[in-house]
């Protein structure tokens, strides 16, 4: 691929701009040697004004969403992509969220350009199992363990019955929920469907991937290792 378009569609300009930053010298080696559009090097070897060239398509990053913002390109309000590089949005294809966190939830959210693997982590057939931290308005009243791991309960307007979930209560009138489906609105439904409300929402991991110490508004790549985490294999996706 033609230097201006690799890093056109990484989204740092039109490939008319990527040109005239070619020509003013903005595209480098590591040694500082400067690029011509014919020049050919390695991706993890171009720098862009002296910082390395962000990762090629396959990206794969972990976000810890703060409450507040929605996982939209376009929203009234705030938006998880004005904590991400602006140029993220316009990489081709795009850095798109992997599932959503609802405006009110926080924690761990997963973004990446790659259809397929965004597709196999969502993909009922996988069973993914997401963990999440909940508050509630009311204390539990111990019943509510049983009843989600039976796999017998029912939401209002569905027609099929949850697949079992995991509860451990933490504290009065807080718990920890694993899930291995994805449907609207699913842990605040459950808790309304036993009498008590959703009052906070964090989600803490994806699979065997945690947000470990990452700080809210923050986020980093993942490796392959910790992609293969998120799928419960041994294996790169």
């Amino acid at each position: 691929m033609r230097l201006i378009r690799l890093i056109a569609n990484l989204g740092y300009g039109s490939q008319r701009d990527v040109k005239a930053m070619i020509k003013a010298g903005r595209v480098t080696l590591a040694d500082g040697t400067v690029l011509d559009d014919g020049a050919r090097a390695a991706h993890h070897e171009i720098q862009v004004d002296g910082e390395p060239l962000d990762p090629a398509p396959g990206l794969v990053l972990m976000l810890h969403k703060p409450e507040d913002y929605t996982c939209s390109t376009s929203d009234p309000g705030r938006i998880v992509y004005e904590l991400l590089p602006e140029r993220f949005m316009r990489r081709n294809p795009v850095v798109a969220p992997v599932g959503r966190l609802d405006r009110d939830s926080s924690g761990l959210l997963l973004l990446t350009d790659d259809g397929p693997l965004s597709h196999r982590i969502t993909s009922p057939k996988r069973h993914v199992p997401k963990t999440y931290e909940v508050t509630l308005a009311r204390p539990l009243n111990g019943e509510e363990g049983a009843i989600f791991a039976a796999g017998t309960l029912m939401l209002r307007s569905e027609t099929t019955p949850l697949a079992p979930a995991e509860l451990v209560v933490t504290g009065p009138q807080t718990a920890r929920i694993t899930i291995t489906e994805g449907r609207y609105h699913q842990v605040k439904r459950m808790f309304a469907a036993v009498g008590n409300h959703v009052e906070r929402l964090h989600r803490a991991a994806i699979g065997g991937l945690s947000l470990g110490d990452l700080p809210e508004g923050r986020w980093r790549c993942l490796t392959p290792d910790e992609i293969a985490l998120v799928l419960g294999s041994s294996g790169c996706p």
